[in-house]
This record gives structure tokens, sequence and C-alpha cells, in this order.
């Protein structure tokens, strides 16, 4: 069963690697000598497609334990993705995401993620983690949720930050936080500078830092592009996604030459 399900998941790889355009890593001298968590923007599905496909060497991508798990896939695929949808299209998306499941299930499991909880099996998600960067891997992280931030991004959870605690007790280094935006119109992902954890801050102290930070630095980062249409977290319209310069922005410059 395990060879049958790496042969679907090679098959659908290359089907994706051969339909999804190739992305471009910018900034690659941003990436420190050791192992570090990259921090990026979701971007819908772009993030973890081109994270899996796109980023070099060894690394792993946090993946929802929902998208791993049968049972367990049809109402978070439903919820995440196309629950605004027009109410008439709504019977058609809840049949998908059972069509779905057994697909996700085997990519999920077969590419390389690491299963994120948010239970008390956070545990389990922090421990692997922390062993795939002891490993020499670096760790990709989309830590976008339903909560507006900017025009940009949607609000970050704070929990990774945790993953900075628990490396810097067993190796006593600090972790590199680096934030990472993807540009998929410009097939482009454009790493930041990194920021590194203080093991001396206090915890909730450190966690809103290096969010804020994160935040920031990519909004920065997609804000120096030049003008295009970002792909939201939220599974939106696309004639409704922003661009990364507003139009008054462009408005306002063009009336002060």
């Amino acid at each position: 069963m395990k060879i049958l399900k790496n042969a679907v998941y090679r098959l659908i790889y290359w089907i994706i690697k051969l339909l999804y355009p190739p992305i471009k890593l910018v900034g690659l001298e941003n990436l420190p000598e050791e192992p570090c968590v990259i921090v990026g923007n979701h971007a819908q599905m772009n993030g973890p497609i081109a994270g899996q496909l796109y980023f070099p060497g060894k690394r792993y991508i946090w993946c929802a334990h929902e998208m791993m798990f049968m049972k367990e896939v049809p109402a978070y695929a439903y919820r995440d993705f196309w629950s605004r949808k027009p109410k008439v299209l709504q019977p058609l998306y809840k049949l998908l995401s059972y069509i779905i499941a057994p697909l996700s299930v085997c990519v999920f499991n077969c590419a390389d993620t690491i299963a994120v909880y948010r239970d008390k099996r956070v545990i389990l998600t922090l421990r692997e983690t922390v062993e795939k960067l002891r490993d020499g891997a670096n760790v990709i992280i989309f830590p976008e949720h339903d909560a507006p931030h900017n025009h940009v991004l949607c609000d970050f959870q704070d929990g990774f930050v945790s993953v900075a605690k628990s490396y810097y007790s067993q190796t006593g280094k600090a972790l590199a936080f680096v934030p990472m935006y993807l540009a998929p119109k410009l097939r482009e992902m454009v790493l930041g500078e990194p920021v590194y954890f203080d093991p001396e801050a206090p915890g909730k102290e450190e966690r809103r830092r290096i969010t804020g930070k994160l935040m920031d630095a990519i909004t920065e980062i997609a804000v120096s592009l030049p003008r295009h249409k970002m792909v939201p977290y939220l599974n939106i319209s696309k004639k409704d996604y922003p661009y990364n310069i507003p139009e008054e922005v462009t408005t306002h410059e063009k009336t002060s030459c």
C-alpha cells in the first residue's frame, strides 16, 4: 500500500510541476548558514506548492494535520478553501471536499511535511520540527489565519515561535526566522533578512516581536516589487485580489509628477 501511495504521489508531483509555472527564489544570501525557519505568505495553495517544488535543499513544510487524515479532510477543506463561494455553488464544493480527501491524504503524507496540531498534540509538531532543524533541514511555515492585518497579509498566529525556545534549549543556538514573500504573478519568492530569537526575552513579548517584524518585512518586500496582483490568504473571487501597491497610491504619484 505504501509503494502505491508513493507512486501516486510521484505522479501527482510531476503533473503539478509540469503545469505549475517555475518560481524563481530571490535573496538566497539572506539564508543563514544554520538551519532556519522560513515564514511566508500563504497565497492559498501557492505557498505550499512553491515551497515543495522550488525551495532548494532539505526542507519540510508545516501542514494542517486535518489535511492528512481521511475523516478530517472534507470539513477542513470546505471550511478553509470554499466556504466563501456563492451559496448556489456550495453543494458542489462540499462534494468536492469529499472527492479530494484520498488525494489529500496521499499527497500530504508523502510530501516533505510536518503535521501541525492545535491541541495537546502540538508537542508532536514542536518535537518533529526541532528534529528536522537539528538534522540540518530548513522548515517552511505559512502562519496566516482568518483575521485582517493589512492589504498584503492576514494576521499571523504566533505559536510557531515556540519552536525557537525548544531549539535553543536543545542546541544553545538562537533560531533564525527568515521572511519570505511569494508573488505567483511575478513568479518569484523573495527572502528578506532574518529575525533572530532572543532567549532572554519574555515568551509572549518575543512572540509578538518576531511575528510583528516578520509581517512588516514581508509587507515591505511586497510593496517594493513592481505592481502586481497578489494572491491573498482568503479564497475570494480573483477579481477582488488586491494589488501590492493600491491604485490610490499610483494615482497620487502620477498627480504629484
